[in-house]
């Protein structure tokens, strides 16, 4: 009886930290605006979830990355390119793509996104 009382005990601990994370990610990020004008003018961000460059361009948004519109192109396995990215000719991770059908490949600076679409940085 003892070992359900600690279970149970256990569980809303964990519980109520995995709350708590969730209200942590819920809490806006500094560059929130920023993130939501690139998704208003149909900017896009391929990349894969291997691909540390990719990672280095989302923790440049923060807490912000959530809002960035990104496309995953791998597939679950890590080998191969989904068929999105296949039709696009996506080749190298980050592409940007913008609305004017321009692409840039590489970690992009802010500014350069900010420049690229008239978003403005905070």
């Amino acid at each position: 009886k003892q070992l359900a009382t600690w279970g149970g005990a256990g569980l809303l601990i964990v519980s109520g930290g995995l709350f708590g994370v969730a209200k942590l990610n819920e809490r806006p990020g500094a560059l929130d605006g920023f993130a939501s004008c690139l998704a208003q003018k149909e900017s896009v961000f391929y990349g894969a979830f291997w691909c540390p460059n990719c990672a280095t361009q989302k923790q440049m948004f923060g807490r912000s990355a959530r809002l960035v519109p990104y496309v995953e192109c791998s597939t679950p396995d890590g080998k191969g390119q989904l068929p999105l990215c296949q039709e696009k000719g996506i080749t190298g991770y980050p592409t940007w793509e913008f609305a004017d059908g321009e692409r840039l490949t590489g970690v992009l600076p802010l500014q350069t996104l900010a420049d690229k679409t008239g978003c403005a940085l905070p």
